[in-house]
């Protein structure tokens, strides 16, 4: 593809992180298409200062108008990460979800933002064989049908470290030392989690190195006395710690800090990605590993059987929907309603203790209970249950199995 390209975009929205890859993408983009390029950057809660992309970007001749860095962690975390804890949900029974979360809303942002600067055009930096250029581009053209998406990775013949080196020198885009040596793998992180991927960690049959772990002590490491949280939840969503309430993303802060300290959330996974691979990664989700258990602990006494199960049957569904980038499709809302609706009495509190990378709910309350202590005594019930009540429920269940029996009876005589 060649500037000289009449549908060539004459201004475009990138998805810019500051680091070398989205550095050589906003240098490729000017130079392919001689085009006007926005930088967008989110501040997803990651963990790193974001200014040095805006000086980056600067230093790459961005107009100082035309750099967007943004805190979005609390509409990430009220958004995004709550609806889809309120489904506890895990993708392929175990990943919590958290670059999948992330896409969508750096993608709805890319959509705005274009729209607000009048470009015709938004840029990833998602490589071809991975999952994020799924999610990015459908969000984009469910949040705009009409928009222009350009992934350079699908594009370019920068097909090796080294070629993006010798480009990056060649354009005077600076490199930071140890990118020479190449980094052992690669991360992405943000409030939710992180995810390292790569290099080291690409033989699945060999034990990730402790290095690789950023937000969690080793559970061998972590304290030997165990601590004690108390995480308050209205309709389904945390909104307090120890009594205290808090805003969605500094309750995810602080359980990340409380996670982190008692060496909880690690993963090791090798997953199925969309394209159709597998792929090894190291997650680390010290917060939501904390919050999902929570969640359950809550539901356990204010959710109904039949909801709660029926729930659990829908969660695989709508865990692969945002793993496969469908966050604002119509099958996801619909999910998400009948999610919601499950959550109305989700609310009260649940009492967890943080050891030795576990995290379990030993106590939980509620207003809103459906727990009969009466009910299911095994002391005097003062009548609340008769017990001879189970005979007859028990022969209708039973009348079909003994049909069946009969039957098979029968026929063997």
């Amino acid at each position: 593809m060649s500037a000289s390209n009449s549908a060539a975009p004459k201004k475009v929205v990138l998805a810019y992180s500051g680091g070398l890859d989205t550095s050589i993408i906003l240098k490729w983009l000017e130079n392919e298409y001689g085009c006007e390029v926005v930088t967008f950057t989110a501040d997803l809660g990651q963990g790193e200062e974001l200014e040095p992309a805006r000086a980056k970007a600067e230093l790459l001749g961005v107009k100082p108008e035309n750099i967007r860095i943004e805190d979005v962690r609390e509409e990430f975390v009220r958004d995004f990460v709550f609806p889809m804890f309120r489904a506890n949900a895990l993708y392929e029974g175990l990943y919590l979800l958290g670059t999948s979360i992330a896409r969508p809303l750096i993608s709805k942002r890319l959509i705005e933002i274009a729209a607000e600067t009048g470009a015709d055009a938004v840029a990833h930096g998602a490589t071809g064989k991975g999952n994020d250029q799924v999610r990015f581009e459908l969000a984009a053209y469910a949040l705009d049908p009409d928009i222009k998406v350009i992934a350079p990775w699908r594009e370019w013949d920068l097909s090796s470290r080294t070629k993006l080196l010798d480009y990056a020198e060649k354009n005077q885009i600076p490199i930071a030392k140890d990118k020479r040596g190449e980094a052992p793998f690669s991360v992405d992180a943000n409030l939710l989690h992180t995810s390292s991927e790569g290099k080291v960690l690409e033989d699945p049959a060999i034990d990730a190195p402790e290095y690789v772990y950023q937000r969690t002590v080793s559970p061998e490491d972590a304290p030997n006395t165990p601590e004690f949280v108390e995480i308050g939840f209205e309709s389904g969503d945390a909104t307090s710690i120890n009594g205290e309430d808090m805003s969605p993303a500094t309750i995810l802060t602080k359980l990340n800090e409380l996670g982190g300290k008692h060496g909880i959330g690690r993963l090791d996974l090798v997953e199925g990605r969309f394209v159709g691979m597998k792929s090894r990664g190291i997650y680390e989700t010290p917060g939501g590993t904390i919050l999902i258990e929570a969640h359950r602990g809550i539901e356990s006494i204010t959710l109904d059987r039949g909801a709660a199960h029926l729930k659990d049957e829908l969660m695989p569904k709508y865990a692969e929907l945002i793993y496969n980038g469908f966050w604002y499709s119509p099958e996801r809302e619909m999910l998400q309603a009948a999610i919601d609706k499950s959550q109305e009495h989700v609310t009260g509190t649940v009492r967890l203790k943080l050891y030795k990378g576990l995290a379990r709910t030993v106590g939980r309350w509620s207003d809103h209970s459906l727990y009969s202590e009466e009910h299911v005594t095994f002391e005097d019930d003062a009548g609340a249950y008769d017990q001879k009540d189970a005979a007859g429920f028990i022969k209708l269940n039973a009348l079909r199995l003994r049909l069946i029996a009969m039957r098979n009876n029968r026929l063997k005589g």
